[in-house]
């Protein structure tokens, strides 16, 4: 799926303006002052370098893991990485995103250079010289690489993870290589600090500068709102998890802000509690004569409303704040919060399917994504609450790595449309509305959310080797079926446990039983997508 390029233009294109002017000033000031031969920065410069000479001088170990990393990590290996990921995103289509890394790269490669010669500045000299290198010291050009390099990377990373534990950790990771390869740079006595500061300031203006004149355009003009559904009065309800949205009063300031823009003047808002997931809320909203409702939350608030607003001709609007949000995913509805908003008052409706599900213990409901029963439910039950808020989808990852060896197989019986139950020994069973995981992972690659059909799969390897075989079928696409996954469709399926199994409904856990019972409900749904998406 093509990246979503709405977040590309910067809300604050003000502070925009002064960081791109910052950095300039940054530049200009120190290509000035070294040229002068101001007193203070000569001073602090040989200070430094002096420092970091004493530290390294003498080790020869020392001294070889840092020409290392100046190998490894220099401009050039730098270069070839980002374009490759050009290489990537233009066979995947994403034209625009291939062109402003080629543009950087480009234009890093010519402007770092020249800028030398500017000054002409000679490297720091030493009595004994740690290694050899030729040319000129001012700005460092593995510091400008660095700062385009990590630049580039921190404009990827926002574009396409959400705010979270995962976003800072790569984050953080990127500026730390940054300072990793300037610092690099004076260790081995070959730059000033004010060459390194000059080459990051350079490095980051090139790769920001590009991306403004490449993204400014990407989404010329919102696009035209959508016919609404509902009573015709224009009236916009928004049900929310107030655990989820974090900061309420910012959240419905920023989406009423939208929602005038998008010509919604009524708006109503109603708060999940944690006896009430929804259900009242939804009711209620319909009640008041709702034309459009958004939910604001995780997937098991979005299950809820979604399942309140079936066959009511009123559209749900999604803003995911989940940590699985597979159904924005798989609709290509975007994670980031002022995207999905505006989708949700700006998109096009979608008649989608629901799954209707039942079993012993269960009370009749339904849901979108997917159920489970086995070890993907078992997954569910033991992710930790507070893991996830702190680093996302990462926490099933590793609840995942904990119950794998814990978790045994369990004897079910599978029957499709009212078909022979089939047996099966399963690590695992799923029921399917959509197909595709977190990052894309296609766990049922030919299941759609509005073709009227269920997908099952059933994944049942003995051992190790086993698992690698499914995990590289299930990357792969691979389409043959056999004892270790096995893959069917139909319009109903039920499942039998031979004991109690850990079930899980849309990523919740559903308790234990040994009974599911699911039947597709097409079409009974509306919901909000990106136009793109919807003629899609």
């Amino acid at each position: 799926m093509p990246i979503d390029l709405r977040r590309a233009r910067p809300n604050r294109t003000r502070a925009l303006g002064f960081l791109l002017g910052g950095l300039a000033l940054l530049m200009v000031v120190l290509t000035v002052m070294v040229g002068t031969g101001f007193v203070p920065l000569v001073d602090l410069d040989e200070s430094v370098a002096q420092a970091a000479y004493d530290v390294s001088v003498g080790h020869p170990t020392w001294i070889a893991i840092l020409e290392a990393v100046a190998f490894w990590l220099g401009p050039w290996a730098m270069r070839g990485v980002l374009l490759v990921v050009a290489v990537v995103t233009f066979v995947r289509g994403d034209r625009r995103i291939s062109l402003w890394l080629v543009t950087v790269v480009v234009v890093e490669l010519v402007v770092a250079p020249l800028s030398k010669f500017i000054l002409d500045r000679p490297r720091p000299s030493w009595p004994v010289p740690l290694t050899q290198i030729g040319e000129f010291s001012f700005p460092s050009g593995h510091a400008a690489a660095a700062g385009m390099f990590t630049t580039t990377l921190v404009l990827l990373t926002i574009v396409l993870t959400q705010k979270g534990g995962v976003r800072r950790l790569l984050l953080t990771g990127w500026v730390g290589f940054a300072l990793l390869v300037g610092a690099d740079r004076m260790f081995l006595g070959v730059h000033y600090l004010s060459d390194v500061v000059a080459g990051l300031a350079l490095g980051t203006f090139v790769a920001l500068a590009a991306w403004v004149g490449t993204m400014w355009n990407a989404v010329a003009e919102t696009p035209p709102a959508a016919v609404t559904t509902g009573s015709g009065g224009k009236q916009l309800a928004v049900v929310l998890n107030p655990i989820k949205v974090g900061d309420v009063a910012s959240f419905t300031a920023r989406l009423t802000a939208w929602a005038r823009l998008a010509d919604w003047h009524e708006i109503r808002w109603y708060e999940t509690t944690a006896d009430d997931p929804g259900v009242s809320m939804a009711e209620q909203a319909l009640s008041d004569g709702a034309d459009l409702v958004i939910v604001a939350g995780g997937d098991g608030t979005v299950r809820t409303v979604c399942h309140e607003l079936a066959r009511t001709g009123v559209a749900v609007g999604v803003v995911p704040l989940g940590t699985g949000n597979l159904l924005a995913r798989n609709l290509g509805i975007p994670l980031h919060v002022g995207d999905a908003i505006d989708v949700a008052l700006n998109g096009q409706d979608r008649a989608i399917d629901l799954v209707a599900l039942e079993g012993d213990g269960l009370e009749p409901t339904e849901f979108t994504v997917m159920a489970g029963l086995g070890l993907d439910a078992a997954i569910m039950n033991a992710t930790d609450d507070d893991l996830k808020k702190r680093v996302g989808w990462v926490a099933y990852v590793v609840s995942g790595f904990q119950q794998f060896v814990r978790y045994p197989a369990t004897r079910v019986e599978i029957s499709v449309d009212d078909g022979p139950f089939v047996k099966h020994r399963a690590r695992t069973v799923v029921i399917g509305n959509v197909g595709h995981l977190q990052g894309g992972l296609p766990l049922m690659p030919d299941a759609e959310v509005d073709d009227g059909l269920l997908d099952v799969v059933v994944i049942s390897p003995v051992r190790l080797t086993g698992w690698v075989r499914v995990a590289y079928r299930v990357i792969g696409k691979r389409p043959r079926t056999d004892g270790r996954l096995d893959r069917m469709t139909g319009r109903t399926v039920v499942l039998r446990a031979d004991r109690p199994t850990a079930r899980q409904l849309d990523g919740d856990p559903a308790g234990e039983g040994t009974e599911l019972r699911a039947e597709i409900q097409p079409g009974v749904l509306l919901i909000r997508v990106p136009q793109d998406a919807a003629r899609a």
